[in-house]
């Protein structure tokens, strides 16, 4: 009898948690979209001569604190996607200038650490929940995360595969670079900044009205 109402509760809540998965996927794909609609559009990028100014990393944070950290995850993978297209595309000499040099290497640079800064940013977040602080601080907290990560993983790629190439040693002579930390910190200076700024402004303000909105 006990195995019958236990099977009929399983049976009953199925639909629901189908429904569950179908909605996680559709906000998963909708985040997607904006990500890939914000890309070639001047609300993606701001094309400088170094590096670009990104303010992808909002609707990635968005997505890995609503969603979940696999939705950041595929989220990152979509920021990564566009980065990478700017390289084959021409759209970012910077970016094409790093795929002539080394493709693997500007394929991590792009795809690979992109990705995992949308994963990392949904695993901070989850683990800010277990904390018995304020909610709008966690969330602030895990956006702001987001494009810390994504300059530190980027910049490390970027010191790891380029640094001793030509192209990029002559960003470190005009800059009068002592050492690579040196090159991180004034070549990502106040971009790095604005980057940090806009996401975690815009990204808390977002994330905290759909919460409210999606009971979350």
């Amino acid at each position: 009898m006990d195995n019958m109402l236990q099977n009929g509760s399983r049976i009953a809540n199925q639909p629901k948690e189908n429904s569950k998965k179908v909605l996680t996927l559709v906000q998963t794909a909708l985040m997607m979209g904006i990500i890939v609609v914000m890309a070639f559009t001047p609300l993606g990028y701001i094309n400088l001569p170094g590096l670009s100014i990104t303010f992808l990393t909002v609707p990635v944070a968005i997505a890995a604190i609503i969603i979940g950290p696999t939705a950041g995850f595929l989220c990152g993978l979509t920021f990564g996607l566009t980065s990478f297209s700017m390289g084959l595309m021409g759209s970012s000499p910077f970016s094409t200038a790093l795929l002539n040099l080394n493709f693997v290497g500007f394929f991590i640079t792009t795809i690979v650490t992109r990705s995992l800064v949308g994963l990392f940013t949904g695993l901070i977040f989850r683990l800010l929940c277990k904390l018995k602080i304020n909610k709008n601080i966690k969330v602030a907290i895990a956006c702001l995360s987001c494009p810390l990560l994504n300059t530190l993983l980027f910049m490390s790629s970027l010191v790891i595969f380029y640094y001793n190439t030509n192209y990029v040693q002559g960003f470190v002579k005009a800059g009068h670079f002592a050492n690579p930390f040196a090159f991180v910190i004034g070549f990502v200076g106040i971009q790095g900044a604005i980057e940090a700024g806009v996401c975690t402004v815009f990204a808390t303000a977002i994330s905290l009205v759909l919460k409210q909105v999606l009971k979350k």
